[in-house]
């Protein structure tokens, strides 16, 4: 297969014209959130306040780096669990390496001001990993509870104490 002179000079257009963030991560990131121990209920909220996902740990979500020009998007994430206290956490982001490495040998300019700025593409996010604690203090200031075995979280059943 022959290698034209018009496709060469396309390719180098392409890269010239792009931004190696865009090219390497794209403008979503999947994230992913874990939760210690398992199963708590997520809510991820965007900046503006909207709950944008429901779900349960462990979860991968596909999320939007970008909010506009030269804006990165923030989320926070909501973790519930029975038994344990609700935890509030940050998806942390960052800028892309590629958006300042990438665009310094390849991109130039263009990737610098114009295409991952507003694709969102020079940011990147982090995963989240939370450890949920134990409501048992709670629990014991307000008075005795009587519930199932099977009710009781794991990680309180060794302060169990037996009646007779």
């Amino acid at each position: 297969m022959k290698i034209t002179r018009s496709f060469c000079i396309a390719m180098v257009c392409f890269f010239f014209v792009s931004g190696c963030a865009t090219i390497i991560n794209g403008s979503k990131n999947p994230i992913a959130i874990n939760s210690n121990p398992d199963g708590a209920e997520i809510s991820i909220i965007n900046k503006k306040g909207e709950v944008i996902h429901k779900g349960t740990t462990p979860a991968t979500v596909t999320l939007k780096s970008g909010a506009g020009y030269f804006k990165g998007e923030d989320y926070k994430v909501i973790f519930k669990k029975e038994g344990y206290a609700p935890k509030e956490a940050q998806i942390q982001r960052k800028i892309s390496g590629w958006y300042i490495g990438g665009n310094f040998l390849f991109g130039g300019l263009i990737g610098w001001l114009i295409v991952d700025p507003i694709t969102g593409a020079m940011w990147t996010l982090s995963d989240l990993n939370m450890d949920l604690e134990p409501q048992s203090s709670h629990m014991i200031k307000e008075g005795v509870h009587i519930i199932k075995l099977d009710d009781v979280p794991e990680a309180l059943r060794s302060n169990l104490v037996k009646l007779n």
